[in-house]
């Protein structure tokens, strides 16, 4: 299933690199594209929405 998020307070490649350390360390198998000029995540894999959005926030970024 394919889940987007928008991170506001990502703003460099340094916060892109943490996104999708934070989201291929909770789930290796999802397929993770970034969008950093559009501040905009999309994740397809099988785990939830829920669960994504708690990977990012737990690497210090707010996920809507």
């Amino acid at each position: 299933m394919t889940h987007e998020f928008r991170i506001e307070d990502m703003t460099c490649g340094h916060c892109v690199s943490r996104v999708a350390k934070a989201l291929h360390t909770f789930d290796p198998d999802a397929k993770v594209a970034i969008d950093l000029d559009g501040r905009r995540v999309t994740v397809d894999g099988s785990a939830d929405r829920g669960d994504y959005a708690y990977a990012i926030r737990d690497a210090g970024y707010m996920a809507q």
